[in-house]
């Protein structure tokens, strides 16, 4: 009795793997082949490669990554809340004020403690 309810989400996973199994078979059997040397080559916009792809970036870079996408994903809660503004009142309004002091101390506690500091430290 339960399995009929699930029959749409069946269909659908079907669906979404017969494209991708036809999209795959397409390009396996209509795609170009090519053997030559330069076909294995790094090539980026017409520019030879001139040094190797692995850099070695700072723990900094990754530590400012992670707060961008934290800060941006607190974000759609506030656009969530400015579109149901009406319905949540005061109570709601009440409450996105805390978000945002939250938001706020937690910003100037990663300035000072040097999260976003990208220069060498002086001592």
């Amino acid at each position: 009795m339960e399995a009929i309810v699930y029959w749409p989400f069946l269909v659908y996973v079907g669906a979404a793997v017969g494209v991708i199994a036809g999209m795959l078979g397409v390009s396996y059997v209509l795609g170009q082949r090519h053997m030559e040397r330069e076909t294995g080559e790094p090539f980026e916009s017409g520019i030879l490669q001139t040094g190797s792809a692995r850099l070695r970036l700072s723990v900094q870079f990754y530590l400012v990554g992670m707060l961008f996408v934290i800060f941006d994903l607190e974000v759609v809660f506030i656009f969530a809340w400015a579109i149901a503004i009406r319905e949540v009142g005061w109570t709601g309004y009440i409450g996105v004020l805390l978000f945002i002091t939250i938001l706020i101390v937690g910003l100037i506690y990663e300035y000072k403690s040097g999260a976003l500091d990208f220069g060498k430290k002086s001592r």
